[in-house]
């Protein structure tokens, strides 16, 4: 199986929403050629806003969205995702979370413990 790609992402559920790439391109606001040379990988993406418009496009769930983001740092070799920056950078007790975690080595088990435990919040909160 292939690597998956930024480029081969966005085409992949570009065609399973059978959008044809110059549909794509003028709901974007980009030209055709940029979308064409980005879903080969000829370009990388770094614009959260064109990032957010490409999931709107292709009806992305927020798994999904998640995924475009990080295909996207990776592509453009930055450790970080977009959506996670600004996030990030606006919140102190974020990157105090973060560097405590790491200070007292939390697996994967605590981080998906912590997650489950928000999503639970987020369920309480939405009744």
């Amino acid at each position: 199986m292939d690597k998956l790609t930024l480029g081969s992402y966005i085409t992949q559920k570009r065609k399973e929403q059978k959008i044809p790439l110059l549909d794509m391109a003028k709901e974007l606001g980009i030209s055709k050629f940029y979308l064409c040379n980005i879903e080969k990988d000829r370009r990388t993406m770094t614009a959260g806003d064109t990032l957010e418009k490409i999931a709107s496009v292709l009806h992305l769930n927020t798994n999904d969205t998640a995924l475009l983001f990080d295909l996207a740092a990776k592509s453009n070799n930055v450790l970080i995702a977009a959506d996670l920056t600004e996030y990030i950078n606006e919140h102190d007790i974020v990157r105090t979370a973060l560097r405590t975690a790491r200070d007292v080595g939390a697996t994967d088990e605590v981080w998906q413990a912590f997650i489950e435990q928000l999503r639970i919040l987020e369920r309480k909160e939405s009744l």
